[in-house]
């Protein structure tokens, strides 16, 4: 008897051990890139199926996914009830049962239909490409207003699969005097619920964005231009951020390494003050909602005096990428056609060979006037002068050289000339005058002759 009331707890400390095993052992998973043959020859696909794939391998390992199988799946005519046909779905499932995945990545849109047919199919959680982006987003989020932004995005993706949730109870039931069943009660009180999340959500978003309003006219009273990076994921917009302003942001050769944004001021070099934004990276197929919901942060791109658009020049799909931005730009009023306002970095040139690096280094020089296309290295710093220059130009106009001479009553100047500009040379004379070079904007050199 004494052995029969000892062996329980044992048996639940073993079960609790393994299920602890289990939840720090990565989610084995299989990626599918579904290539739909009307895209495939038309015009919507600007990257190959091949790239697309990669992506999504890049956006499942961002969640620690242990990718065990990855393939194209070419759609001939796309099922309204599993996309994919019925020969595929048999296939898939035959290969989910033999590697023992746990989730299946489909990088395309799914109805919670489809979906959730799939999930039976396959007996296997099945994630769109929007419930995988929404996953990273939710890992990423660190601030509160980065996980306000997720969860309303999350929810609005999820109000059309509640169904999903309740699959255990009855939708109908039939008997005299009964048209609905608990489930149809238990899914609308569920969906209640989540609209009455949704509106507490986009109120709390409301005040945020009204805060982030008055901070930006508290920063206009101060007056300091605001420039602001966007691109898509994994360009290096926050490695050339710390680069930048020496802050210590997360940057990690990852998909969506940051999310929230940050905000610094930087010195230029002719002495002018800004003040740099860092966004969410862009990627292909953003989801509309998830546009939606990040507005509050998005609207920093377009109150900014500059925008500099990142670009990672060493991708294989780079014009496609950047493509990619210029329309999220379009669709936040920005136009990513403006010189005046749009500066072109072309990042990681450390990571091509020299000969692709000089032919870029030209092109760019030989640039029409007014367009900054600028190459840097935000790991090794190559360039980074001439981009600094090229922000000036365009929030305080063109560096003047100016030369002074300070008398030793007035060495209190020597310290106003260093902050707001770029002493070259200095010299100073027997009777104590310092004669200064200095390279300053020319609002700068107005100011120091008010003096």
């Amino acid at each position: 008897m004494s052995e029969h009331t000892e062996k329980p707890p044992q048996n639940l400390r073993q079960r609790k051990a393994e299920g602890e095993e289990r939840e720090r052992a990565p989610t084995v998973a299989i990626v599918l890139e579904p290539e739909l043959r009307a895209q495939a020859q038309g015009t919507e696909a600007r990257r190959s199926a091949a790239n697309r794939l990669l992506e999504a391998e890049g956006l499942a390992e961002a969640i620690d996914l242990e990718i065990v199988h990855s393939a194209i799946v070419p759609v001939s005519k796309p099922q309204p009830a599993t996309l994919l046909g019925t020969g595929k779905v048999d296939e898939i499932a035959g290969i989910v049962a033999a590697t023992d995945a746990g989730l299946v990545v489909v990088d395309h849109a799914l109805t919670p239909v489809q979906q959730r047919n799939l999930e039976k199919e396959w007996n296997a959680k099945v994630l769109d490409r929007t419930g995988l982006i929404l996953e990273i987003f939710g890992r990423r989020a660190q601030t509160k207003e980065g996980a306000l932004q997720v969860e309303l995005a999350h929810l609005n993706y999820q109000r059309g699969r509640l169904v999903r949730s309740w699959t255990h109870l009855e939708r109908q039931r039939g008997g005299a005097g009964f048209l609905g069943g608990p489930g149809e009660t238990q899914i609308e009180a569920d969906r209640r619920i989540l609209r009455e999340k949704i509106k507490r959500l986009e109120r709390e978003l409301e005040t945020v964005r009204r805060t982030r309003t008055l901070h930006r006219s508290k920063r206009k009273k101060v007056p300091l231009p605001i420039v602001s990076l966007v691109g898509y994921t994994n360009a290096g917009k926050s490695t050339l951020f710390n680069r930048l302003t020496g802050a210590g942001v997360v940057a990690e050769d990852m998909l969506f390494a940051t999310l929230d944004p940050t905000l610094r001021r930087v010195r230029l070099p002719g002495g002018t003050w800004v003040i740099l934004s860092d966004t969410v990276g862009f990627i292909s197929d953003l989801p509309t909602h998830l546009v939606a919901a990040f507005r509050a942060t998005l609207e920093e791109v377009q109150e900014a005096d500059v925008v500099l658009h990142v670009r990672d020049i060493s991708s294989d799909v780079a014009k496609e990428e950047a493509a990619d931005v210029a329309q999220i730009l379009r669709d936040l009023d920005v136009n990513p056609e403006d010189e005046e306002h749009v500066i072109e970095v072309w990042n990681k040139i450390d990571a091509i060979d020299p000969a692709t690096k000089e032919e870029l280094i030209a092109r760019a020089a030989a640039g029409a006037p007014g367009q900054a296309s600028v190459p840097v290295s935000a790991i090794t710093g190559e360039g980074i002068d001439h981009l600094l220059k090229e922000i000036e130009d365009r929030v305080a106009g063109k560096l003047v050289a100016r030369r002074f001479s300070i008398s030793p009553d007035r060495y209190s100047d020597l310290a106003w000339l260093y902050e707001h500009g770029q002493v070259r040379n200095r010299e100073t004379g027997e009777d104590g005058t310092v004669t200064v070079e200095v390279d300053m904007t020319a609002e700068n050199a107005a100011a120091y002759e008010r003096r």
